[in-house]
């Protein structure tokens, strides 16, 4: 019980400071009689939340299978581009390049020519949200292979292990802690993703339903889309922490420990 009150009262400053700017907007609009299509108040987005519950479970769903199939084909090419850089110096010069070029051209240019490629669909959603968010994965992973210490890798030599039970029993796990930082970052910007393919060109979907707010001056309406995207994110955000005590309790009590110490 004192563990989950524990992290139950972490949450409250944020949650505080959440009610403070939700309090100072609403009193902010209504002092100046801000028409709702300029700048809508809390009130009339909860509102919103509400009345259209029904049109935004529906394209929240579609956002959120787009986030999760682009976040699950990232975490795989970017276990296996790590995988594949740390165990051959080749690759690493051959591939690296290529990697950090993907970052630094614009996603908003790339993912109209998905769609002249591909065509409409799911999959040029997908494909945007793997590309913007499996970098940091590949990245982190490849650090947390490369932590291991020289001493380590020349007692399991000795002790007449091979290269790859090197990697599998050694490496790996030990990258695990770096893999779920990398984590955090590609699931936070994967919903980025997916609301970029859906601008781009979609039916359905909560950028979608922004942009089509949005020339209707249903301010509002795009409001509670981007509550909704951010709550989601949180969540999304939240489960890889859930996720990574589970499959890794010993790196937490580990941390645990230090920040006990400290």
């Amino acid at each position: 019980m004192r563990g989950i009150f524990g992290h139950v009262t972490e949450w409250l400053p944020s949650l505080a400071i959440v009610v403070v700017i939700l309090f100072c907007w609403e009193l902010f609009v209504r002092i100046w009689d801000i028409a709702d299509w300029l700048l809508p108040a809390p009130s009339a987005v909860g509102y919103t939340l509400y009345d259209s519950a029904g049109l935004l479970a529906g394209h929240t769903l579609v956002t959120l299978e787009e986030v999760i199939l682009g976040f699950v084909l990232a975490l795989i090419s970017g276990m296996v581009l790590a995988s594949a850089i740390t165990l051959s110096k080749t690759i690493e010069k051959a591939l690296y390049p290529f990697i950090i070029a993907s970052q630094t051209v614009p996603i908003i240019v790339i993912a109209p020519m998905l769609l002249v490629w591909i065509g409409y669909g799911l999959t040029p959603k997908i494909i945007v949200v793997a590309l913007i968010s499996f970098f940091p994965i590949v990245v982190n992973t490849v650090d947390g292979m490369r932590s291991v210490d020289s001493d380590m890798h020349k007692m399991m030599r000795t002790m007449g292990a091979n290269r790859w039970t090197i990697f599998l029993k050694v490496q790996v796990p030990i990258s695990m802690p770096y893999l779920f930082s990398g984590l955090r970052v590609a699931i936070a910007v994967s919903v980025i993703g997916a609301v970029i393919g859906e601008w781009v060109g979609s039916s359905e979907g909560l950028g979608y339903l922004m942009i089509r707010s949005k020339p209707q001056f249903q301010t509002e309406r795009v409001f509670a889309a981007i509550a909704i995207l951010s709550v989601m994110g949180i969540v999304l955000f939240a489960s890889i922490g859930l996720l990574e005590r589970f499959l890794i309790p010993w790196w937490h009590k580990e941390k645990e420990g230090r920040t006990r110490i400290s």
